[in-house]
């Protein structure tokens, strides 16, 4: 295994700006979601139910936003649809967090809804930005990048907010978001290669076209992936309320983040790729151990391994999908998958949490381990069935 690929992507300007700005918008969209819970709890003495309907309201915002966003970034360009993005989530962040819980909830959900579409621009511009040949490397890269944010933007967020008047640190994190989309509107990266061989600019590919069971196949695995990553969230949460170790809980959260990390590099760095339901189901099997951990660093050390197999996952499913769709519609096609992604992630948490009640923080593990392995399995029996029927007719024509 060699890192020159990494010089490679990283030795091309365009790729370093996109790659950098992406980690600049994703900051923001990292520390918001905890501080916004810390504010409904804490300034506006509502429960943690109520928080996390307000969080509700803003994901399902943003997965109803995904598809129609990307659409609109296929006809009418990054500018025109991110202008807009960016005028009202300035008006809806400038008031949210100064006013009571009804119209914070719809201001957030508003805000969600014309959020700014920055994984599809941000993925769409590293793959426009490099040879096709190095667009796995690529895509590992933008995940690390998503990981370094995960990492470092929610624990800044609390220390802030638990130094500060949370109404002003969850404004001004979500106005330092306009303020990164104003540098994406500036900079203006290409979504398109200048390959001949990429679709006319302007053009418009019917969705019949490519919707199709192999895209939904992939997006299936990615939200797969989420439910898995999801409900190990709530697991983990609820292993260290039994471990009585909840102040610990970084000890386990930041191997599993360095994990994901260091995955996604060796994965960028492989001289091959693998189909995104064989790396699904290497996380569903590193997962489902960590449900027999007997302590805090017992959990650490498996989730460390599990954490291997997350940024590789997604990184394969955004590869395919860029892969399976034409360009002229891979904004569109980008925003289903994010919206997989994000439906993954809200059933996940409560999946697991309904195991977790039933028979413990080890039946949460098992529960979403055992929905990313089946959903593995199926997707990759049909994928073989599927090269197997193509091949039989291409002999028998």
């Amino acid at each position: 295994m060699s890192f020159n690929p990494y010089q490679r992507v990283l030795s091309i300007s365009d790729a370093r700006r996109v790659l950098f700005l992406g980690l600049l918008l994703r900051i923001p969209i990292a520390s918001a979601a905890v501080v916004l819970t810390l504010h409904v709890v804490q300034s506006l003495s509502r429960s943690y139910s109520e928080a996390g309907l307000v969080a509700a309201g803003a994901t399902l915002a943003i997965a109803v936003s995904g598809p129609w966003r990307g659409k609109l970034l296929d006809r009418l360009g990054l500018r025109r649809v991110v202008l807009p993005s960016l005028l009202v989530n300035a008006v809806c962040w400038s008031i949210a967090p100064f006013v009571g819980y009804w119209p914070l909830l719809v201001l957030a959900t508003v805000a969600g809804l014309f959020v700014v579409p920055t994984f599809s621009i941000i993925r769409q511009g590293v793959i426009a930005a490099v040879p096709d040949s190095e667009r796995r490397t690529a895509l590992s890269l933008d995940s690390v990048t998503v990981e370094m944010a995960f990492m470092v933007g929610p624990a800044v967020a609390v220390w802030l907010a638990t130094a500060f008047d949370t109404r002003f640190v969850l404004c001004g994190l979500e106005l330092a978001g306009v303020v990164a989309g104003i540098a994406l509107y500036l900079m203006n990266p290409p979504l398109r290669g200048a390959d001949p061989e990429t679709d006319k600019a302007g053009q418009v590919v019917p969705r019949r076209a490519w919707f199709r069971a192999g895209f939904l196949a992939i997006c299936g695995a990615a939200a797969a992936c989420t439910i898995v990553l999801g409900g190990s969230d709530v697991a983990i949460v609820a292993a260290m309320r039994e471990f009585d170790a909840v102040s610990q809980m970084s000890i386990v959260l930041v191997p599993w983040a360095a994990g994901s990390l260091f995955g996604g590099l060796i994965y960028g760095a492989l001289s091959r790729s693998f189909p995104p339901f064989l790396l699904l189901l290497g996380l569903a099997v590193a997962t489902a151990p960590m449900a027999f951990a007997g302590g805090t660093w017992s959990l650490a050390a498996i989730s460390l391994i599990a954490g291997l197999f997350c940024a590789p996952t997604i990184t394969a499913t955004v590869d395919a999908v860029s892969r399976v769709v034409p360009s002229a519609a891979r904004g569109e096609a980008m925003g289903w998958h994010g919206s997989f992604m994000t439906a993954g992630g809200a059933l996940g948490a409560p999946l697991a949490g309904a195991a977790i009640d039933t028979g413990g923080f080890g039946a949460g593990f098992l529960l979403v381990a055992g929905i990313g392995a089946a959903v593995a399995v199926t997707g990759f029996g049909a994928l073989v069935l599927h090269r197997r029927h193509v091949v039989q007719h291409a002999l028998a024509a």
